[in-house]
């Protein structure tokens, strides 16, 4: 009998979980945010406030539902999907927003935009022939992303002279670190379909 069930395939981890449940409220956080952006309307009064207060609590969220899926085994495919569309629709629409509202340059949104996308649908393209798997530049990546855009949401960024000197100084680093490590993930992808031919003609 305990032979029998040792051969019995683990059970599946359900969809429906605490923290895909998370990366879900994190989405439906995102059109909040907006609103409240815009409800302020760069008068730097409460709404601002309200705005950067859900941006914080959803990017709190982003890294609760990873820390939950990898110590309670509760990675699925939906979380590999929306989490990352999640953080994307977050961080993308903070950035267009802040330009719509002539607080951000266009071509920043714009780079940091292109690269995020980009390289979501390069990790579509090749993943027949494997994953390419995150590194540490890319973490680098979106915890500047996350920091700056909080900066920027900061009342106090645009009425402290220093401040936004300093924001505006961590914006181009983290442009730069955009880039850098969005080239890297092309070179990846191209040695990762180069292994897989190789190994194909083996």
């Amino acid at each position: 009998m305990s032979e029998q069930a040792s051969h019995e395939p683990p059970n599946p981890v359900p969809t429906l979980n605490i923290a895909n449940v998370l990366t879900t409220i994190r989405i439906i956080m995102v059109p909040f945010f907006i609103w409240a952006l815009f409800a302020d309307d760069s008068t730097q009064g409460t709404w601002r406030w309200v705005a950067l207060a859900i941006f914080v609590v959803a990017m709190y969220t982003d890294k609760l539902d990873g820390d939950l899926a990898r110590s309670r085994g509760l990675i699925t495919n939906f979380g590999k999907i929306a989490d990352p569309i999640a953080d994307k629709l977050l961080t993308g629409s903070a950035l267009v927003c802040l330009s719509i509202l002539a607080e951000l340059p266009w071509w920043v949104t714009v780079t940091i935009l292109v690269r995020e996308w980009g390289i979501t649908l390069l990790r579509v393209v090749v993943i027949r022939y494997g994953v390419i798997a995150a590194n540490m530049g890319g973490k680098i990546k979106t915890v500047l992303q996350a920091v700056v855009i909080g900066l920027y949401l900061l009342p106090l960024t645009h009425t402290v002279g220093w401040l936004h000197a300093v924001a505006w100084a961590l914006m181009l680093l983290t442009v730069a670190v955009t880039v850098v490590t969005g080239v890297e993930y092309i070179f990846k992808a191209i040695a990762l379909r180069s292994a897989y031919k190789k190994n194909a003609q083996n």
